[in-house]
């Protein structure tokens, strides 16, 4: 036991030192993004205390390794730069990393090897406007070599993704091929696929794609993963052989080679894609109870996936400069409030696009129909629901700051199901699949009951998605679901029955303050929407309700012992995050009084821990999403400063090495099971204000 605990302190004070020998701007995330595009196509670099890129595998957003990796030859020394792979018959060493950067869009690597310094770039493009490319499930790495001398040296750069990108199950059965027109393009699939299949949140089915310009010097190999590395470490060069043993993931590791030979050069650069394509994507149902195939946007535009890659490639230079812009206008935006939370944002944008697939389905006539939208979420890492409404809610910022229009996509999904009348309750659904990338609903009645959450949730969102484009087309289609919602609410928000909310994981509560809130927060949202579409009577009825609420609220919500709101009414010792008044601001609905937003903000900064305040009183943990919409509606800069602080402290506290969780311990920084979830998207709250 004293050795087993000696030598975890050793691995630890190593991380720790190896996390200061190199710079990080603007700090080490518990997870790097590499290629993160959506829900199957996520790969990620584990941090922890501080991890090269070359000192790990990168892994899918679970953990499971994703082999890819990265060699160069500099005047015929072989250096390693990504990934951790063993190659017993070849000699070569581990480049040395000095600094590393992420932004919104991009994390990036500057490794030494020898006289020449490797800039890896992986570019993970954040395309919100355009559907066709947001949809694009691809991303970018580029390679730069720079000579650190001034004198020209021989270099040659190489590449591999492993067979692990396209299952859950390594021992299942693989096959591939290789292209070699104007792109080399490596294609691998199951052999036997399961369409929407997923083993360990994988996808079973569709294919992965590594690609590089087939330029002078381009060569490419498949094989066992220590021979095909071998082959280039030894050599400088691949053999343009194929492979066609095809075989189990695991046995003899099959690899995806494609290297480049520069020549002698002072500097130069390579370019790869890496891509997973599924067809069709999303099963939905439909009125009637029919299922629907719908397929990425992007196929409205490409026949083929070779078509779609050579885009891709083609149009890295403009991808790369129109994400430089967007860095910046994000960074900018944010940094106008601190730049502490501008690292928060850039951090999240990535991992919470990375949950989404925008989609069409075919006319009768077999064309696309680009006119029928929608966009699916999938609820990665707790329970992997299709459009879990109380998922999409603490997510929305992100589209009303990026693009609104993929806001009302999201909701179009939910909307439909629930106005074809195969949902029997009342209230509205928790989400349309258990299972993604089934949209398939739920006819029972029996998905995850949150009756007032989600009826609040989708009446805010509707209302908030039209104030921000003047667009009333989901108010007018929608207009009884949502009155359907919102006399729900009118019956069960005021004193909430026993049920649970968003935080499902703190378990149900009967009469939840902050509950309540959301529930009052909705009735005035459909006097809103009421009035927007020409209800002056309806308007009036509904905001009459809604501010009687409030001051019967005020009756059970304040705490009798404490400066405070309570967490649930008549347990005065109790109190929680009232992050639900955010969407009073954000609606601009003035409905609260602000002796309410006095009262907590001066509370919260007595029972700030080191990372954060508390969620409620039955736990010392927090959620970053709601610390960010609490910092939204706090009176006080220096308490919003305070929830922004705990949260990045959290963030590069170095203590968690997964996709960031947003779910955490408040006193000691950990992670507490969530991971690489939409909702951070949430961080973006205060941009929307």
């Amino acid at each position: 036991m004293f050795f087993s605990q000696l030598f975890s302190l050793i691995v630890l004070l190593v991380a720790q030192v190896r996390a200061l020998s190199w710079t990080a701007t603007p700090f080490n995330p518990p997870s790097i993004p590499l290629a993160v595009r959506t829900p199957y196509l996520s790969a990620w670099l584990p941090q922890g205390a501080g991890v090269a890129l070359n000192d790990a595998w990168p892994t899918f957003w679970t953990g499971q390794i994703l082999g890819w990796a990265g060699f160069v030859k500099v005047d015929g020394t072989a250096y390693s730069w990504l990934g951790a792979p063993s190659v017993p018959d070849a000699t070569f060493t581990k480049a040395t990393q000095k600094s590393f950067k992420f932004t919104a869009t991009q994390s990036t690597f500057v490794l030494s090897a020898g006289p020449v310094d490797l800039t890896v770039n992986f570019l993970s493009p954040v395309e919100p406007t355009d559907l066709v490319k947001q949809s694009t499930p691809f991303s970018y790495l580029s390679v730069s070599a720079s000579s650190t001398d001034g004198r020209a040296h021989s270099v040659q750069i190489y590449s591999d993704i492993s067979a692990e990108w396209v299952s859950g199950d390594n021992g299942l059965v693989a096959n591939w091929n290789t292209s070699s027109g104007t792109i080399l393009t490596h294609q691998v699939q199951l052999a036997s696929p399961t369409r929407y299949g997923e083993v360990n949140d994988h996808t079973q089915y569709g294919s992965a794609f590594y690609s590089t310009p087939n330029t002078g010097g381009a060569t490419f190999q498949t094989g066992a993963d220590v021979t095909v590395r071998a082959q280039f470490i030894q050599n400088g060069r691949l053999a343009n052989t194929r492979d066609t043993n095809f075989r189990a993931i695991s046995n003899n590791w099959p690899v995806f080679g494609l290297a480049h030979d520069l020549g002698s050069v002072t500097s130069g650069s390579v370019l790869f894609t890496v891509g997973h394509v599924r067809d069709p994507a999303i099963q939905y149902i439909v009125k009637g109870g029919a299922l629907q195939d719908r397929s990425l946007f992007f196929w409205s535009r490409f026949s083929t996936t070779g078509d779609l890659i050579t885009s891709f490639i083609n149009d890295f230079s403009g991808a790369l400069s129109r994400a430089n812009a967007f860095d910046s206008k994000v960074n900018n935006d944010a940094t106008k409030i601190s730049a502490d939370y501008a690292s928060i944002v850039s951090l999240s944008i990535r991992q919470s696009l990375g949950s989404i697939e925008i989609t069409i389905a075919k006319n009768s006539d077999g064309s696309w129909n680009t006119g029928d939208v929608i966009v699916f979420m999938k609820e990665i890492s707790s329970d992997g629901n299709t459009n879990t409404v109380d998922v999409i809610f603490p997510a929305w910022p992100i589209f009303l700051y990026t693009n609104p229009q993929l806001g009302k996509f999201l909701l179009e999904g939910i909307l439909r199901y629930q106005a074809s009348g195969l949902y029997p309750n009342k209230w509205c659904v928790h989400d349309i699949g258990s299972s993604y990338p089934h949209a398939t609903g739920h006819n029972d009645g029996r998905d995850e009951a949150m009756p007032v959450e989600e009826s609040g949730n989708m009446v805010i969102m509707a209302l908030s998605y039209a104030q921000k484009t003047g667009d009333n087309s989901h108010l007018t289609t929608y207009r009884s679901l949502l009155a359907q919602f919102t006399d729900f609410l009118i019956t069960d928000s005021l004193i909430p029955a026993n049920q649970i909310s968003t935080d499902d994981f703190a378990g149900p509560l009967a009469n939840q303050t902050n509950l309540a809130i959301k529930g009052i927060i909705g009735i005035k949202a459909m006097s809103v929407i009421a009035s927007r579409l020409g209800d002056t009577n309806g308007a009036n009825n509904y905001s009459s309700i809604a501010a009687d609420y409030v001051t019967r609220w005020q009756g059970f919500a304040k705490s009798k012992t404490g400066p405070h709101l309570t967490l649930a009414y008549n347990n005065d010792a109790s109190w929680g995050l009232s992050y639900n008044l955010y969407s009073d601001k954000l609606l601009k609905l003035n409905l609260f009084p602000q002796s309410i937003y006095d009262l907590q903000t001066a509370w919260y900064n007595t029972v700030s821990q080191q990372f954060g305040v508390p969620l409620d009183t039955r736990h010392t943990y927090t959620k970053s999403d709601w610390e960010i919409y609490t910092a939204g509606l706090v009176t006080s800069t220096s308490t919003r400063d305070l929830f922004i602080s705990r949260v990045r402290s959290y963030a590069a506290s170095g203590k968690n090495n997964v996709p960031l969780s947003d779910w955490y311990e408040t006193t000691n920084g950990v992670s507490q099971g969530f991971r690489a979830r939409p909702v951070v998207g949430g961080h973006l709250a205060l941009l929307v204000l």
